[in-house]
């Protein structure tokens, strides 16, 4: 018991230390060698090394996310503190440990671009996923999420990084570095939010049929699914109709729209994007969920 206890506790530091090894590698991998912003603290603290090439990025960053820390400690409360500090610590220990074991040559800015983008999105996805931060835009995004919950956390991480990306580019006077760090923001973002989303996103389907019995039935042989009757009417007609509802995974898609079609071709049958789907058989809601 005691022991599962301790795994429990220490399990969100194993994951984040993995996070920061792939965070140092896309970023002296992907940015460093081939001038491209990166956003957040350590895209700040990209343009402090510039000025000052005595400070290292990493030592940048840390000593801007204290103040940050002391907000978010007020806000958010000491255990995400304590596992962001641990977060900011690592990555910024890992970035320049790599740096100074290794140089990477430069390759294609746009490949650098993607992959880097893949990377660090990568790491922050795994990152969030421990109720943690990196500190910095990390940190003030997950604050924006507390009033802009609606939000998506990758959404909000780009809108934050934008600013800083601005910023460097005046810094720098390098429209091309800002405008490779914006494509490279834009994978991050998208990484992100497949990490703490899934890559298999839910859909929501709408069926309008003469025979709604049967679409059930075979819904719930073929798919496995629920499904929710709705009391619609017709506008026109005044007609009352049931309405069936039903979440279902992108997977079964073809599925559906065959079964559907086989039992009932003058239905009319609307798919829809679900952003999320918390229940029996997707996925469970979570304390500290983005």
């Amino acid at each position: 018991m005691r022991t599962g206890k301790l795994w429990a506790a220490f399990r969100p530091y194993l994951w984040i230390t993995l996070a920061s090894a792939v965070f140092a590698l896309g970023f002296d991998w992907c940015y460093v060698p081939n001038q491209i912003t990166l956003g957040g603290m350590t895209g700040l603290g990209q343009i402090i090394h510039a000025i000052v090439p005595a400070i290292p990025v990493g030592s940048a960053v840390i000593a801007l996310n204290l103040p940050l820390f002391l907000l978010g400690w007020r806000l958010l409360g000491w255990k995400l503190l304590a596992s962001s500090l641990f977060a900011t610590a690592a990555t910024s220990l890992g970035v320049d440990l790599l740096a100074a074991c290794y140089s990477f040559p430069p390759m294609d800015p746009m490949l650098a671009s993607v992959f880097g983008g893949a990377l660090i999105g990568l790491s922050l996805g795994m990152v969030f996923l421990q109720g943690a931060t990196t500190g910095g835009t990390d940190l003030i995004a997950r604050l924006l999420k507390l009033r802009f919950g609606h939000l998506p956390m990758g959404t909000l991480v780009m809108a934050v990084d934008l600013v800083v990306i601005a910023l460097a580019a005046l810094a720098f006077h390098s429209l091309s570095s800002a405008l490779y760090g914006l494509v490279s923001l834009y994978i991050s973002s998208l990484v992100i939010d497949r990490v703490l989303y899934g890559l298999d996103n839910a859909k929501v389907a709408y069926i309008i049929s003469d025979r709604p019995q049967e679409i059930i039935r075979s819904i719930s042989a073929e798919l496995d699914r629920g499904v929710t009757i709705l009391r619609g009417a017709g506008a026109w007609s005044g007609e009352a109709k049931d309405v069936l509802m039903c979440a279902f995974k992108q997977r079964q898609i073809v599925t559906m729209k065959q079964l559907v079609k086989e039992l009932d071709p003058a239905a009319f049958l609307i798919v829809c994007d679900a952003h999320e789907v918390m229940g029996e058989g997707f996925r469970e809601y979570k304390q500290n969920d983005l």
